[in-house]
């Protein structure tokens, strides 16, 4: 496997408009990327650059300590799996399997070496036999991954692999790919919309917005620690409540938030330079939410709509302050459509952001230790 560096890289195709627009990126040998953002962000061009289907049109890509701007696909050492199966329809499973490597010279024997341990890895050794068109999507996709692992390549790409599959094949596909990941040591970079995907797979998450990189870095540090406002609405499901504010006080240790309907809030965020006055947006995230008693400051609204999770509520409110917001509630608890609803949250349980959308540090906020694995790079 191998280390892969993006220095300054901008694509461009009428030379005006920058689809990307100078992006920076270590991957590190071993490391699993996921690249999320919302359509149009530039994560699918990306990975197409990387892959060679797209030309570069400033800065450079180095997979290990080879620049491989200039050459074609077969030539930069990587495999690229698709949303799209892309199986051939008129061969069986080992025939798909061996087609790459056929093509490239390698002999019958080591070809045959490589599918059945590929295919041991994956479980598919019982389906060499089979065409296409009698797998099931599951099966189908562990085939295009099986084809992809046989060249054994120095990195792997994955574009929204599992897409195709229904809920339940999904869950199975993904923990598939986490101990293939774990089995190979290999350097895999992956483009995904689902956050569930992009949270249990990766160990580093890159946010894409507008063909820059918002941030990077490990699942919690992104969750917990968001560098601005665009990363806080993006990541997490439900997405953080953001309720606008201003400073009533700030400190080092701390920032009181003034609320509409004279709510006022204490932030346990480092508010150096801040000033009374100041616009800020306050975020807090559905768990943080805590049932509220008769007495002391709490937000208080309607109940407009509730989804039973299981274990818990979604709870969907409109304030009396008034926005609409979402918080947890617990899964027996008995909540009722138009009934009053008021809740508290933790001072360190707040995200707080100013004017420009930047992130202000939270002080405590969580155990990070278990997922961090390196710095947290932030886009311009």
């Amino acid at each position: 496997m191998a280390r892969v560096s993006l220095n300054h890289l901008r694509k461009s195709y009428d030379g005006k408009t920058d689809v990307l627009a100078g992006i920076d990126l270590e991957i590190a040998d071993g490391e699993f990327v996921v690249l999320v953002g919302p359509s149009g962000c530039g994560k699918s061009t990306l990975l197409r650059m990387l892959c060679g289907l797209e030309s570069v049109t400033e800065g450079t890509i180095a997979i290990g300590d080879r620049p491989v701007n200039h050459l074609p696909p077969a030539e930069r050492g990587i495999a690229m799996v698709f949303q799209s199966y892309a199986l051939y329809p008129h061969m069986n499973v080992y025939k798909n399997m061996a087609f790459g490597l056929k093509v490239a010279g390698a002999s019958k024997a080591d070809i045959d070496a490589r599918i059945r341990r590929a295919a041991g890895i994956l479980k598919i050794d019982h389906l060499f036999e089979r065409l296409p068109r009698e797998l099931s999507g599951g099966q189908r996709q562990r085939v295009a991954i099986g084809r992809a692992i046989v060249r054994e390549p120095q990195l792997f790409l994955f574009d929204e692999p599992l897409s195709n599959l229904d809920a339940a094949l999904r869950v199975q596909t993904r923990l598939e790919l986490a101990k293939l990941h774990r089995q190979l040591e290999a350097t895999i970079v992956y483009v995904t919309h689902d956050q569930v995907e992009a949270m249990t797979l990766g160990d580093k998450i890159v946010v894409m917005h507008e063909g820059r990189i918002q941030q990077a870095g490990s699942p919690l540090e992104l969750y917990q620690q968001p560098c601005n406002l665009f990363v806080a609405g993006f990541i997490g499901s439900p997405r953080m409540n953001l309720l606008e504010g201003r400073v009533a006080r700030a400190t080092e240790r701390g920032v009181l938030v003034n609320l509409a309907g004279d709510l006022q809030v204490q932030a346990l965020v480092d508010g150096a330079g801040l000033v009374p006055g100041d616009a800020v947006t306050l975020g807090l995230r559905a768990e943080q939410a805590r049932p509220a008693g008769e007495a002391g400051e709490a937000f208080r609204g309607t109940v407009q709509m509730v989804e039973h999770l299981g274990e818990h509520n979604a709870i969907y409110l409109t304030l009396d302050q008034g926005p609409d917001l979402v918080i947890r509630g617990e899964g027996n608890q008995a909540v009722r459509l138009g009934q009053p609803y008021a809740f508290t949250a933790p001072a360190s349980g707040f995200h707080l952001f100013d004017g420009q959308g930047r992130a202000r540090r939270r002080l405590e906020p969580g155990n990070l230790e278990c997922a961090r694995r390196g710095p947290v790079q932030e886009g311009a």
